[in-house]
């Protein structure tokens, strides 16, 4: 079992950000996964009908299957590894895996011409 699968792990068997889920993705991303949790618990993960995002401090990234449109995903890790993911990658994995998503009823695609 990889880092990703014990915190994914821990987050099923609580349903929470426990103490211990916390430390285990804190290892296995460091400030990433900080971040991660910072965007989780102010309710910065948004699901639409076709997109999950998370907004960001400058901007909204759009992640799908793990895959995330911000510069760290593009230019800093690795694409073979699952390990390696970007903030918003692990925020909505947190998210989803906690029901700690911010639903909205709505096409993200046309909520973004209004931005």
């Amino acid at each position: 079992m990889n880092a990703v699968d014990r915190w994914e792990t821990a987050l099923a068997e609580s349903g929470e950000l426990t103490p211990d889920a916390v430390d285990l993705i804190l290892d296995a991303h460091g400030e990433r996964g900080a971040r991660a949790i910072e965007a989780v618990s102010e309710r910065r993960v948004k699901e639409y009908r076709d997109f999950t995002v998370v907004v960001g401090h400058h901007d909204e990234y759009v992640v799908e299957d793990d895959s995330c449109d911000c510069n760290d995903a593009t230019y800093n890790l690795d694409d073979e590894d699952p390990e390696e993911l970007c903030w918003h990658a692990i925020a909505v994995r947190i998210a989803r895996a906690i029901d700690a998503l911010d639903h909205h009823d709505m096409w993200y695609s046309e909520v973004r011409e209004f931005l």
